[in-house]
């Protein structure tokens, strides 16, 4: 397996474990009677269960992008030393990114999400 691919397997299993923590924060904050229902007029997470909740929907968001590049590196035969080190970028600013952002340390959170950005700018580059 190339290393992007292990990393973008690594990458799945931080966006599970980030869901697997902003629904705990949810259930402790609403109660699973509400998070089983429609939600409809469904009342905003404060605290850390918010943060939680915002941190996995960014880590959605930026994982669709970094999904396209590992794929397209691999497709295209550009695997090399660079891509491997974008990935794991990536892959260890998601990291961080997760911790600070539950911890709410919101310049630090900033730079680690920009560490994952140089990660995928770094395995876009090998592409062209």
């Amino acid at each position: 397996m190339k290393p992007e691919m292990l990393m973008l397997l690594w990458a799945v299993g931080l966006a599970f474990v980030q869901v697997l923590v902003a629904v705990q924060g949810a259930v402790m904050q609403v109660g699973l009677p509400a998070l089983a229902g429609n939600r409809e007029q469904f009342p905003a997470l404060n605290g850390w269960a918010g943060r939680a909740q915002r941190a996995h929907r960014n880590m959605l968001e930026n994982l669709v992008l970094f999904t396209a590049l590992v794929f397209l590196v691999v497709a295209a035969g550009k695997s090399n030393q660079m891509t491997a080190l974008g990935a794991e970028l990536f892959l260890w600013g998601r990291v961080a990114y997760a911790l600070l952002y539950l911890g709410g340390f919101p310049w630090v959170r900033t730079l680690a999400w920009f560490v994952s950005v140089i990660g995928m700018v770094l395995m876009a580059i090998q592409l062209f």
